[in-house]
């Protein structure tokens, strides 16, 4: 191995503008080395110096850490990398503001959020993660919790933000939508509010909600809070028109132009904006991936 990389380095000095390629077989070379004197002058992984060990440790998922401690019980317990792998799940919980006063540990902290989790999946709500002082029971918090979490389930946290409309209309003003195309500031908001399977009351909300921080964020479109709502229906509209298998008579272009147009009654909409409204939805498909919006 040696003697082949020594050959292939000696080869790319001999070329013109080479200075990455002598790089690369430079790290190579000492990393080979460097492993063949930890395979054979360390038998013990626990003898591994520690910033070694810390580089491992890094990788590792909880379940991977925890067995690492049999090995490494001081290193696989450094309160920095639990804290690294609490925020790649929950990147916001009340409690990482006073952990290190209280003298809790973030290995005990991702513990208790992976079973708040759980348990707001399988429909008992916050109220684990409340109860345990996760999390403080105000809408800012809950709102910079659900919208900084990944794993919370979708129809779980649909019945949440129906019970609680203060959190759902802070989540939503949390949300950037500046210099974004509406189709696509639509799935973003989808994305992360999934929509109802149908049409009611609680997605008139997210609409209404939603056409007034879009407004917020791109005033200069020129574009009126009613007409932005307006608008999200007939996208809707046309997604599941364009999408759905059952409908054979797709709506042309023309006709969504028309049909929009007619619809915003307080504003003006451009044939033009409009075109490449159906072409967004006809090239990139449902503003609402996840859901089946019903007419």
């Amino acid at each position: 191995m040696g003697q082949i990389l020594d050959r292939s380095f000696a080869d790319a000095t001999n070329t013109k503008n080479n200075q990455s390629i002598i790089f690369l077989f430079r790290f190579v070379y000492h990393l080979f080395h460097v492993l063949i004197i930890v395979v054979t002058k360390v038998s013990d992984i626990s003898q591994l110096p520690p910033e070694l060990a810390l580089e491992i440790l890094k990788n590792l998922n909880a379940t991977d850490l925890c067995l690492a401690s049999c090995v490494w019980q001081t290193l696989a317990n450094d309160e920095i990398l639990w804290l690294g792998l609490c925020k790649s799940i929950w990147r916001y919980v009340s409690i990482y503001k006073r952990a290190h006063h209280e003298g809790i540990s973030f290995r005990k902290i991702y513990l208790q959020l992976d079973e708040g989790t759980l348990r707001f999946n399988a429909g008992e709500g916050l109220k684990y993660f409340i109860e345990n002082k996760l999390l403080d029971d105000t809408c800012e918090e809950i709102s910079k919790f659900i919208h900084n979490t990944r794993k919370l389930h979708a129809t779980e946290k649909r019945k949440l933000l129906k019970e609680r409309r203060d959190v759902l209309e802070r989540l939503i003003e949390l949300q950037s939508y500046e210099n974004q195309f509406l189709p696509n500031a639509l799935r973003q908001f989808f994305a992360k509010l999934d929509a109802p399977e149908e049409r009611n009351e609680y997605l008139s909300i997210l609409i209404e909600n939603f056409s007034k921080r879009f407004y917020e964020c791109n005033k200069d479109l020129g574009l009126s809070i009613e007409t932005i709502y307006v608008l999200c229906f007939s996208l809707i509209l046309l997604s599941i028109d364009l999408t759905s298998p059952h409908i054979k008579n797709k709506m042309s272009k023309r006709e969504f132009i028309r049909n929009t147009r007619r619809a915003i009654i307080n504003g003006t909409l451009s044939d033009e904006l409009a075109g490449h409204f159906y072409d967004n939805i006809y090239l990139i498909g449902h503003v609402a991936r996840s859901t089946t919006i019903a007419r």
